[in-house]
């Protein structure tokens, strides 16, 4: 037969039945859509290939020591000289940093994020500029002529894309740099999106072992593996230490006790993360939705191929074949899987552009999320897979229809147990289906709720502003001028209307800024040999935990006659007091030092502890130093020119607050830029993102397989219900009562949904060990989350065989009767 005729044949056939195949369509699309629209999330951050030429042989350069850090340590300049000069396996290495500059001078000051590079790290990731040329090695080297590249979003909103703009000066952190260079507009580096590109400029005299403070890229020679290249570095390693100093104080036994490894990897791991788990455990969640569907509409089919039994039965005798049956059937749930695709796609895309608007926190790559040929192909293999699925149950069941069915007496003739029992076996599994994806979203709706409680280390979050400030040392050389300065800011904004405190601190709470170093102290010298222990290192101004309101627990704050007296003292946190002296007030007065060539500093106060990585992780033990001293790191004087302010104001909500505190700043010099401007409330709700992200998904995916299921419930009680009405009629005409047969029909969904919950309770405990990670306060296992929904479910299912069970009570028992005549 010609397609033409097959297909109008075909939808003819489900044109016969629309209210099925509207209903069919609609559960298929949305269970397809949901797996499109999370697939594309799934390919477009993970899996596509980052945007650059051959990028499988990109890789991120990193380092482990397990003696001193569990976590990835990254590159200085020591190691990038020597892995540039002597290595085998790279065609170019670079390195990176992401950083921030101030420009003046055109208008009102900006402070825009910027990349920092290497002369390599644009040939490694092998960019062509859009306009000039890119950072040469001479660039690369001090006392050169400074300069600078425009990334294309910044070169058309600030210079509207005149190509004259290469060989112009820009002022930046006060200093003029030439422009020589544009980039693509097509260039994406990872995951930040810098204004401007500025080239490191290392001085290979003043490096040491001891900096560990940009990341490192490279691309491999051709055929070379990862493995290669780890091997490669590790011969490397202490060429090193042999050709560079270590920090002052440090042995070479202090080196070998951290034992310092390569870690090279795919390039794609540094943009990912840990986002790619998070992403697949969704995309198993909304599959489980996909199949919670396909055995909803099986169910439909199942019920029209019965309708259909008796034609099914006359086509057989006639000498149709259970093959061409088989055909017919699978033609139909194909087709139904095909429409549903395209509904799905239509979903799909409206929530993509839904997603890319709203901008997840935390969610890498979203300019790389849409519906491409590769979305389509998957939405087009699971269209097909999901029609096949749900076909193959009525093909095996009809596709051999008995001939005695041409004599069986249609609606008088009740379904037998056999006949119901692949519709139950379908209820029980979207029964247990959507148990396992609500238990999800219990758990996690838990973790929430967990990470609201936690304290963060700061109280009233919704009164704070905080705002960074950078006074550059071209534009204030003298380092106490500077601090100064950062004085005179900290007043004027003492003077705005309804401000109470203002702090300042090298990094606020949850702001992602994070420096970790060894620290010293005297009563617990660290064994001969032996590397100190790493701690988180804060540079502070007066006011700074009265400003984020956290407790000073024993002993004061430091003072500005301390940051001008480089007076030798230290805060530390809570918890290091803890380990260290088992009481905050037992610190106070001891002393501590970051090297050993640096003097003691007087531990003067010990302060609450902070989520300072985010609330889902511990505390980090910090120490908290002036952020203008002396004698640190072996300099004579050092100053944290970067200062983020913590403002405490009753008037955040007000709309011009905002304007007020930056004339404020800038009544103390015009030109300094506010930037990162956030409140403790956003950066709160920043470092919760992934655990929002998960939530939402997955009570989406719980909400659709819970309706899913229930849909599914009550089909097939009505559809027994339906079947049996003669036998109801029967029933009540010999005396039985309405109740009784309510009874009956909710006896038989109850049964149902037990054993759906049975088997669902032991799919959670397998499946959700899987989510573990993303879990906060709770186990995979916690009973009140799997005794709560299991009852939640349970209810809705109960109400679900309620309604047709009370339906089928109130059946007439003459009309009954009369219409089985």
């Amino acid at each position: 037969m010609p397609l033409p005729r097959v297909f109008g044949h075909l939808f003819r056939r489900l044109f016969r039945t629309p209210l099925f195949t509207v209903v069919a369509v609609l559960t298929l699309g949305v269970g397809i859509g949901a797996n499109a629209a999370l697939f594309s999330v799934v390919y477009g951050v993970v899996l596509k290939p980052l945007p650059f030429q051959e990028p499988e042989r990109l890789a991120g350069v990193w380092h482990v020591a397990p003696g001193i850090s569990g976590d990835n340590i990254p590159m200085g300049p020591a190691f990038y000289f020597t892995y540039r000069d002597e290595n085998r396996v790279f065609e170019e290495l670079g390195l990176w940093s992401d950083r921030a500059a101030s420009i003046t001078g055109a208008g009102e000051p900006e402070r825009l994020d910027v990349l920092a590079v290497t002369d390599g790290t644009l040939r490694a990731l092998r960019v062509s500029p859009a306009a000039g040329r890119l950072f040469s090695r001479e660039d690369d080297t001090p006392g050169t002529p400074e300069t600078v590249i425009l990334a294309y979003a910044y070169w058309q909103r600030k210079f509207s894309g005149d190509p004259s703009v290469v060989g112009r000066q820009l002022t930046i952190d006060g200093k003029p740099r030439e422009v020589i260079g544009v980039l693509p507009q097509s260039f994406r580096f990872l995951r930040s999106n810098p204004a401007l590109l500025l080239p490191m400029r290392f001085n290979r005299a003043e490096a040491f072992v001891g900096n560990f403070s940009h990341h490192g890229l490279a691309r491999l020679k051709p055929g070379v593996t990862l493995q290669q290249a780890n091997a490669d570095i590790a011969r490397m390693i202490p060429l090193v230490l042999e050709r560079f100093p270590l920090p002052p104080g440090f042995t070479r036994e202090m080196v070998a006790e951290a034992r310092l490894g390569p870690d090279v990897r795919p390039l794609s791991f540094d943009v990912v993360g840990d986002v790619g788990r998070l992403l697949w455990l969704l995309l198993g969640g909304v599959g489980i939705v996909l199949l919670i569907a396909c055995a909803n509409v099986a169910n439909l089919f199942l019920v029209r191929a019965e309708g259909r039994q008796r034609e099914l039965a006359i086509r057989s005798a006639l000498g149709a074949g259970p093959g061409r049956i088989a055909r017919e059937l699978l033609g139909e749930s194909v087709a139904l899987g095909l429409a549903g695709g395209v509904l799905g796609l239509a979903l799909a895309w409206g929530a993509v552009r839904l997603l890319r608007a709203i901008a997840p926190a935390g969610l890498p790559r979203l300019d790389e999320i849409s519906i491409d040929p590769i979305v389509l192909i998957f939405t087009l293999a699971v269209s097909v897979v999901a029609g096949l699925v749900f076909g193959l149950i009525p093909v095996a069941k009809f596709a051999f229809p008995r001939l005695a069915a041409l004599k069986d007496g249609g609606r008088s003739a009740s379904d037998s147990r056999e006949r119901h029992r692949v519709r139950n076996v379908l209820v029980v599994a979207e029964i247990a289906l959507a148990l396992v994806l609500l238990i999800s979203s219990g758990l996690m709706a838990r973790t929430f709720v967990a990470l609201r409680t936690v304290n963060p280390g700061y109280s009233n979050p919704e009164e704070v502003l905080t705002f960074r400030v950078t006074v550059p040392a071209a534009m204030v050389p003298d380092d106490e001028q500077a601090a100064r300065l950062h004085e005179q800011v900290v007043q004027r904004l003492r003077q705005v209307a309804g401000v109470v405190a203002v702090g300042l601190s090298s990094s606020v709470t949850m702001d992602g800024h994070s420096d970790h170093d060894p620290v010293l102290f005297e009563d617990f010298p660290p064994p001969a040999g032996q590397m100190p222990k790493m701690h988180r290192h804060k540079w502070i101004g007066p006011g700074y935990f009265g400003a984020m309101g956290n407790r000073i627990l024993a002993g004061r704050d430091i003072t500005w006659a301390d940051l001008y007296n480089r007076t030798p003292v230290a805060l530390i946190s809570e918890t290091l007091a803890r380990q260290h002296y088992k009481n905050p007030s037992a610190a106070i007065g001891r002393r501590v030092k970051p090297s050993p060539k640096d003097p003691w500093r007087e531990i003067i106060g010990v302060v609450g502890n902070e989520r300072d990585a985010g609330v889902a992780l511990p505390a980090p033990t910090i120490v908290y130093w002036p952020f203008l001293v002396k004698g640190f790191w072996a300099q004579d004087s050092f100053i944290q020119r970067s200062q983020a302010y913590a403002v405490r104001s009753g008037r955040m909500a007000s709309s011009g607050f905002l304007k007020e505190v930056q004339q404020a700043v800038w009544s103390a010099n015009p030109n300094l830029p506010l930037a990162d401007v956030s409140t403790l409330n956003q950066l709160r709700a920043r470092s919760m993102a992934q655990t929002s992200f998960m939530l939402v998904m997955l009570a989406i995916a719980g909400a659709v397989a819970l309706l899913l299921g229930v849909v599914g419930i009550y089909g097939v009680i009505s559809y027994i219900a339906a079947q049996r009405t003669r036998e109801v009629g029967i029933r009540v005409a010999l005396g039985a009562q309405r109740g009784d047969v309510s009874r009956l029909f909710i006896r038989h969904g109850l049964a149902l949904t037990a054993v759906g919950l049975v088997a669902g309770v032991g799919l959670a405990v397998g499946l959700t060990r899987l989510m573990s990670a993303q879990l906060f306060g709770i186990s995979a296992v916690d009973l009140p989350t799997y005794a709560v929904v299991s009852l939640g479910l349970a209810a809705v299912a109960l109400l679900a065989t309620y309604l047709p069970a009370r339906r089928a009570a109130r059946v007439d028992p003459v009309i009954a009767l009369r219409s089985d005549a």
